[in-house]
């Protein structure tokens, strides 16, 4: 039979993981959210580097989910660790 103590350090590791996969999902949304505003602006007062602009912002965004997929792997993983 587990201690209290136990079930509930348990029990906030899962609280801590969702948290913390939720922060780096919105992290990462307003990160490309402001990516995407800015390409856009930035196309509409110059069209011809529309191409230029493009290529740098699909860039950005994959790193952007990159590092947001990565932080909440560590995130699951510290939790079923156990704490």
């Amino acid at each position: 039979m587990a201690d209290v103590a136990s079930v509930a350090a348990e029990a906030y590791g899962y609280l801590s993981a969702g948290i913390g996969a939720g922060l780096v999902t919105i992290g990462a949304g307003i990160g490309i959210g402001r990516l995407a505003g800015m390409a856009v602006e930035g196309t509409a007062r110059q069209p011809e580097a529309a191409g230029d602009i493009r290529t740098s912002m699909i860039i950005t965004a994959a790193f952007i989910e990159g590092v947001a997929l990565f932080g909440q792997v560590v995130c699951f993983l510290l939790a079923t660790k156990g704490g």
